[in-house]
């Protein structure tokens, strides 16, 4: 694991170093607290249908996502009964994962430098999937582009959500962050 007492991140440093003076000298802020910086990233994996069949499955999206972010994913459970999809209340049907400090910049830097470019036929990430806040959402269709998972030992392909959780007012600032962050936009 990570020791994150005597351990600074690439990307907090290069944060902190050119990051930060750029972006107080694009949008001129007066004060250094006002400078947007990543608050925290939020993983999930929704198993869904094949949790509904299979409770491991829930167990399995787990591990793997453990695996990713380096810490311990929880699972989540249905919060109420819906019988049209045979989900009842309690019933594991995904797992999630919130990263902050060192191992949220190290999560960032292998998405944008390993995990990206070794998506199928990719075309950059969409530029407007911001929410109004500042916050950026992506998905990825298989987790398996990130090199912690086992090709081989893959049971089940999963997607997964990436949300981007910054301290940005507005979009324009939270895209130009993620942008000096080397964010692959393709708009």
């Amino acid at each position: 694991m990570l020791d994150q007492a005597n351990y600074t991140p690439r990307l907090k440093s290069v944060y902190a170093d050119t990051i930060k003076p750029a972006l107080k000298e694009e949008f001129g802020y007066k004060n250094v607290m006002q400078i947007p910086r990543l608050d925290k990233i939020v993983l999930n994996i929704g198993a869904g249908a094949e949790a509904v069949r299979d409770s491991k499955k829930a167990k399995s999206a787990q591990d793997d996502l453990s695996t990713i972010a380096g810490q311990q994913a929880v699972i989540t459970k249905a919060k109420k009964s819906i019988a049209g999809f045979r989900v009842r209340e309690g019933m594991p049907l995904g797992t999630k994962v919130t990263l902050r400090g060192a191992r949220m910049y190290e999560f960032l830097d292998r998405l944008i430098t390993i995990a990206l470019p070794r998506v199928r036929d990719f075309r950059g990430v969409n530029g407007k999937s911001f929410d109004g806040r500042g916050n950026y959402a992506m998905g990825l269709k298989e987790h398996i582009v990130f090199p912690e998972i086992n090709f081989d030992k893959v049971d089940e392909v999963w997607g997964m959500d990436i949300i981007i959780c910054t301290t940005a007012e507005t979009d324009a600032e939270a895209k130009a962050l993620l942008k000096h962050f080397n964010m692959p936009f393709n708009s």
